[in-house]
């Protein structure tokens, strides 16, 4: 296998991008969506396992996370306007190169965390030109609070600036998340049970920060808008969607809204929908203890959707 960084730009913007090769013809090409406060680098376990399976792989740092982030006050910023569609149409550049290297393949998205929730959106655009999604450590639209969230924020990026950091809109999203873990070894024993894969998140320096305030609004509004039932019902029925998560995932509370956005999508007319919830398991399952087991379902469900096709 080889590695390569790509260039793209979108939107005026120059991005890091990075592709996994396998040495003979890929079968297929599985896109990366990275979480926030992360980035693509972050996956290369991950992605050499798919190449290994026969898979390219491409992904790019989103804008303001990783090497795409021009300067450290880059970093957790997404733009002075319409931020969330931007990276959704990032994500679209980067899908317009994938097909002018490979026309004829089928591609697939994997989408993590925030990158699930901007996956789910990118569906709902550009749905039609993919053979696939894979949706992990997903969540729900978070209800009135999130709706209390939004309002809380516009506040803040008044108060911050756009580009003013905000521990407090860091706080009230991910506060919470770490109190099932008690005794806590720290802040972020919930996204692993993996006591090495949390350290090495903690001393990444392009991960876990406290993102700008209108970062905070562009996603939770964003969120919002993708949940919209109008805008769900814009989701291809015959798109083949696979969701996993951890038992213990507070970002999809713990299984339950996993299986309720489940409902939402089946109930739109998807026909293709499933879903795998891995028992004691955290936020990061490309970064859990049963990684081996996560991976394979994946390589199993992209296999089966291959040979249906």
């Amino acid at each position: 296998m080889k590695t390569e960084n790509l260039p793209l730009q979108s939107n005026g913007l120059s991005f890091h991008v990075k592709c996994w090769l396998p040495d003979e013809v890929p079968k297929a090409v599985v896109q990366i969506a990275h979480g926030m406060a992360e980035h693509i680098e972050r996956y290369d376990r991950f992605a050499k396992t798919l190449v290994n399976d026969g898979f390219a792989v491409f992904g790019n740092d989103h804008r303001g996370h990783g090497k795409t982030a021009a300067t450290k006050e880059d970093l957790g910023f997404f733009a002075d306007k319409d931020g969330w569609k931007l990276v959704v149409e990032d994500m679209y550049a980067l899908h317009l190169l994938i097909k002018e290297k490979y026309p004829d393949l089928p591609v697939f998205i994997f989408g993590h965390s925030m990158g699930s929730f901007l996956t789910r959106r990118y569906i709902q655009l550009y749905g039609e030109g993919l053979d696939g999604v894979i949706l992990a450590g997903s969540g729900g639209d978070g209800g009135i609070l999130a709706k209390i969230g939004v309002q809380i924020v516009k506040h803040e990026v008044k108060r911050k600036g756009k580009r003013g950091r905000s521990p407090r809109m860091n706080k009230l999203i991910f506060g919470k998340f770490n109190k099932s873990f008690h005794p806590n070894r720290t802040e972020f024993d919930w996204i692993s049970r993996d006591v090495k894969e949390v350290d090495k998140y903690i001393e990444d320096p392009f991960t876990g920060g406290v993102c700008t305030a209108s970062f905070y609004y562009d996603m939770l509004s964003g969120v919002q808008e993708l949940h919209r039932m109008e805008n769900i019902q814009q989701t291809p029925n015959n798109l083949p969607i696979y969701f996993l998560s951890g038992e213990k995932d507070p970002v999809g509370n713990f299984g339950k809204d996993i299986k309720k956005v489940v409902n939402l999508y089946q109930n739109s007319g998807v026909k293709d929908i499933s879903y795998k919830i891995y028992k004691e398991a955290r936020h990061e399952l490309l970064n859990e203890l049963n990684f081996d087991e996560v991976t394979q379902d994946i390589i199993f469900w992209l296999q089966e959707r291959l040979n249906i096709n």
